[in-house]
């Protein structure tokens, strides 16, 4: 009977060491699927603040660029207004009348610019918006997939501990039933023979 239960606790312990073992790895693989998830999610973002801040300084760059002749034009148009104004006064008058009106085209176009420049830049968000949360849809349902893998997987482990609870206590029934079978047959012997002396 020691002997047996010894062999029986032995048997329970090994299985208790192999279910914490493989619990273990479970808890370290989904530790690993997780951390690489929250990488690739950290990269996707730092790549898509990247390509924002460029083209958000390409952006910069041209509206520079587009000042920068626009003051290079006005710089020009004054000088020779200066000199037109010193010899024909109405010549003068008649030309900067010509250049308002060209810096008033100007100055439309500018503002057409800008305002092409601002949807695109609300069009980008908006993409980025879409993409963001396509992405945090696509995660929650990964987590939720893994979450449910795991529970499936527990859930199994729990129904082969019952198994085994079930036939470890079958198989102790079965033993104690046998060794009451010998003390009986041994009682009976041990009687026969008091009868006998």
């Amino acid at each position: 009977m020691d002997l047996l239960r010894q062999e029986v606790k032995a048997e329970m312990a090994s299985l208790r060491q192999e279910v914490k073992a493989e619990m273990a790895s479970l808890r370290q693989e989904v530790k690993a699927e997780i951390s690489g998830l929250r990488q690739e999610m950290e990269e996707r973002f730092n790549g898509l603040r990247q390509e924002v801040r460029a083209e958000i300084a390409g952006l910069r760059q041209e509206m520079d660029g587009l000042r920068q002749e626009v003051k290079a034009e006005i710089s020009g148009l004054r000088q020779e207004m200066e000199e037109k104004f010193n010899g024909l006064r109405q010549e003068v008058r008649a030309e900067i009348a010509g250049l308002r009106q060209e810096m008033d085209g100007l100055r439309q176009e500018v503002r057409a610019e800008i305002a092409g420049l601002r949807q695109g830049m609300d069009g980008l968000r908006q993409e980025m918006r879409a993409e963001m949360a396509g992405f945090r849809q696509e995660m929650e349902e990964k987590f939720n997939g893994l979450r449910q893998e795991v529970r499936a997987e527990i859930a199994g482990l729990r129904q082969e501990m019952d198994g085994l609870r079930q036939e470890v206590k079958a198989e102790i029934n079965t033993a104690f039933n046998k060794a009451m079978l010998y003390f009986t047959a041994i009682a009976v012997v041990l009687g026969v023979l008091t009868l006998l002396r």
